[in-house]
């Protein structure tokens, strides 16, 4: 029985608890205590600042180089963790004097507060502390007595989860100072022209009062009432011993700020290029540290500024410059222009260095480089440099001549455009096309096609950034060749202006070897500077840079680039509306600041080191700077890049048989082999040698074959010059309205022989030594025919375009 009234028991309580627990007076408390647990963990809004900040740019060390105003109007600077200590002490001494203590609610000073307000029958205190401060700024509270309740919760709940300094940081950052300026760093440069950390005791006390009544004791406004505060908080100081009384008694004689000072433009068109690569939703992080130095921006502007007033007689009004680290890739210095925004005529709110324009010359060392990457040419192979016409493209040197034939070294030095061409059509643009792309060059949007040839002559468009970029890194692969003796795939990668960059895209090594890179920068150090003799490498002091000019079609272009082992310096002059001007040229303007820039930079001790490990030593013709072929005569032997294993053997050199007396061409047709004189000759062909013996006294022609051996046919002895075979030529019309002349040249090997001209089988005329004609062509397809007086024939076909039909 006695189990039996247990078990009953049991069974009764039970019944009672759960009955219990059914009863809403049980669970609805423990519910409403749960929602407000919850509620009070989540009382914070995420991010617990909204608003938008301005946009910050500082140099490698921290000091500021611009600013942009916030989206709302306001100078708000991004969230800095880093308070100085002397704010620290003096908002801690003037605010909230317990703020290392509570928790985030100061009772005492709140009971205070409470008996002040009553005593007077108005709120005369507020009671808030710092930690309060902030969530009434982050939430933009009405002060009544509800609202306080709310700051008071919350400021407790941000105190569980944020240190103090975290708060502090977060006071400092987003109190108002006065008008549109927000948070301690805009006031500091606002106010006093400097960063915070850098204020004295009476500035920063003076900052510190500023965020209790921002309106009322705005600088400039009541001044005695904002320095009756800053000189009440410095006693207090001096009584709290954060200071002693001889420095407050100093720091009251401070000067209290005036009117709101303009902020640093050291480098805007950067701060502005910073703004279109960070859109709005990033404004959370809108202050970088870049790698510029300051001292050096604020030099290589003034030396814009000097040059622009020159330039500007010309109606030349905008120049660029950039200088780049070549270890790392990091902009030193960026003038994306001259910067004059209240002329708006000269539109210096263009970021130039980061625009797209037509190049010039300037791609010229890149080919260079490619083509002995890959076993094109040697250094100083002979490249054709006659009138060309490819396609009805026809490209001219600038000084309107031909050197007949040049070595690709000096054709470089030189900056030829007929020679380029001829060697961009051996490499093929196609080929120069993707190596340009690898080389971080992102303006080609278009395809190779669009470009073709005149892709090395500017018919493309990059931007000085890149371009720049793209010489650092060809210095890059020679310096880690020469300290490692192997190739780095992170060496070719885009300059950058930050601190800590986003990852590059690289490319494999192997795209332009140690030795190629070498031999470029050699042939780019031999060009006249502007201004100085042909032997200023004889002067010690003088740097040595490798350096390459540019100047667009129209002269609406100058460029100058030039490197040394430790800098790259890229100058751009021009319009950015597109105007050319007369004398825009890159010699003439672009590398004077070029030069001048450079004196600012360190004096490099070494010079480019030749990489012999990644190249060869071969027999080199010195004629015509080939691999030397049988016949050469004149050997030397040259390091040159690995891939000049696969250059060509010298075809210019061939076995030439003379009679005795050495006069006269012969074969076994008309003398006998015993009597025949064998000698090696440097033969060129026509065209080439008519330019070339002019421009080289010791070029020696080869004598014309004996009468008696007429049968001998040693290669065509004549070429057409101009047109070339399927040109497309127009034909201007003159100013008494009738068509005009074209003129047409031919070379021939033979001094003095007689050449027949004739136009679709029309007899036109005979020419002696000087083979030029000239002759009138309707529109529509022709035949040149040309005969010599031995009976040698050449013809080309060539259409005169009607510019009246499309």
């Amino acid at each position: 029985m006695k189990n039996n009234s247990e078990l009953h028991t049991s069974v009764r309580c039970n019944t009672a608890f759960k009955n219990t627990l059914k009863q809403p007076k049980v669970y609805i408390p423990l519910a409403i205590i749960l929602f407000l647990c919850i509620a009070f963990w989540f009382c914070l809004p995420k991010p617990l600042f909204k608003r938008p900040t301005s946009y910050v740019i500082d140099d490698e060390q921290g000091q500021l180089l611009g600013a942009a105003i916030a989206a709302d109007g306001q100078w708000r600077f991004p969230y800095d963790e880093a308070v100085p200590d002397k704010f620290k002490k003096c908002i801690i001494a003037f605010e909230d004097k317990r703020f290392r203590h509570h928790p985030g609610v100061d009772v005492l000073a709140f009971g205070r507060a409470i008996r002040q307000n009553l005593k007077s029958q108005k709120v005369s205190s507020g009671g808030s502390t710092l930690t309060m401060q902030v969530i009434r700024l982050a939430t933009h509270h009405r002060r009544t007595i509800w609202n306080k309740m709310i700051e008071m919760v919350m400021a407790l709940r941000l105190e569980l989860t944020y240190s103090k300094e975290e708060i502090l940081a977060l006071y400092a950052s987003n109190a108002p100072f006065g008008g549109n300026v927000i948070g301690l760093n805009a006031a500091a440069w606002r106010y006093y022209g400097r960063s915070s950390d850098k204020l004295s005791w009476g500035e920063m006390a003076a900052m510190a009062v500023l965020p209790n009544a921002p309106s009322l004791v705005h600088p400039g406004k009541n001044r005695k009432l904002l320095l009756k505060k800053r000189n009440l908080l410095l006693d207090k100081l001096a009584q709290k011993h954060i200071i002693d009384q001889s420095t407050a008694e100093l720091s009251k004689l401070e000067p209290m700020p005036d009117k709101p000072l303009k902020l640093p433009q050291i480098a805007p068109h950067l701060l502005e290029r910073f703004k279109a690569e960070h859109p709005p939703q990033s404004l959370f992080n809108t202050r970088i540290k870049t790698t510029l130095r300051a001292g050096l921006q604020e030099q290589v502007s003034a030396i814009l500024e000097r040059h622009h007033r020159i330039l500007k007689a010309n109606e030349i009004n905008n120049l660029a410059a950039v200088v780049l680290d070549v270890e790392t890739g990091k902009a030193l210095a960026y003038a994306g222009n001259i910067f004059h925004p209240a002329d708006e005529g000269l539109q210096s709110n263009v970021d130039v260095a980061n625009a797209p324009r037509s190049p010039g010359s300037t791609l010229k060392p890149m080919l260079y480089a490619a083509m002995l990457h890959d076993g094109f040419i040697l250094p100083n192979t002979l490249v054709p440099d006659i009138p060309t016409q490819i396609a009805g493209y026809h490209p001219e040197n600038f000084d309107l001549g031909y050197d007949g034939a040049v070595p690709a070294s000096r054709a470089l030095a030189r900056s030829l455009n007929v020679p380029a061409v001829k060697m961009l059509q051996k490499y093929k643009y196609e080929r120069f096309y993707e190596v340009l792309k690898k080389m971080s060059i992102t303006t080609l949007n278009q395809p190779a096609d669009h470009y073709g040839l005149s892709l090395i002559l500017g018919g493309c468009e990059n931007t000085l950034w890149e371009l720049t970029g793209a010489y650092a890194s060809m210095a890059r692969v020679l310096n880690h060749y020469n300290q490692n003796n192997r190739y780095s795939a992170a060496d070719y990668h885009a300059p950058v202006y930050q601190a800590a960059p986003l990852n590059q895209p690289t490319e494999k090594n192997g795209l332009l070897d140690a030795g190629s890179i070498y031999y470029t920068f050699q042939a780019m150090e031999e060009v006249m500077r502007p201004g100085e003799e042909m032997l200023w490498q004889q002067f010690a002091s003088t740097q040595r840079i490798a350096w390459k000019t540019g100047t667009s079609f129209g002269f609406r272009d100058g460029w100058a680039i030039g490197v040394t082992p430790k800098y790259v310096v890229g100058i751009w002059v021009g319009n950015t509306t597109g105007e050319g001007r007369p004398d825009l040229t890159g010699i003439n303007t672009a590398a004077p600041v070029l030069f001048e820039i450079f004196r600012l930079l360190p004096v490099a001790r070494d010079w480019f080191k030749a990489p012999v490990n990644a190249m060869v030593k071969i027999d080199v013709c010195k004629e015509s700077g080939c691999r030397a072929g049988e016949y050469c005569e004149h050997i030397a032997q040259m390091w040159v890049p690995s891939g000049g294993l696969k250059s060509p053997v010298c075809p210019y050199h061939q076995l030439v048989h003379l009679d005795a007396t050495r006069q006269w061409q012969v074969t076994t047709d008309c003398e006998s082999p015993e009597r025949m004189v064998h000698q090696k000759w440097f033969v060129l062909p026509p065209s080439m040698e008519y330019y070339y013996k002019a421009r080289n006294y010791q070029y020696r022609t080869l004598p014309p074959f004996r009468s008696d051996c007429a049968v001998a046919d040693k290669g065509q002895p004549i070429e057409i010059i101009y047109p070339k075979d399927d040109a497309k030529i127009y034909i201007p019309i003159e100013a008494d309205g009738t068509r005009g002349r074209m003129i047409c040249n031919a070379a021939h090997r033979q001094p003095g022989i007689k050449v027949f001209w004739h136009l679709d089988n029309q007899y036109l005329g005979v020419t002696h030594d000087y083979h030029q004609m000239a002759l009138t062509a309707p529109p529509g397809k022709h035949i040149l025919t040309l005969v010599d007086a031995n009976g040698n024939t050449v013809k080309v076909r060539f259409t005169v375009l009607d510019k009246e039909k499309p």
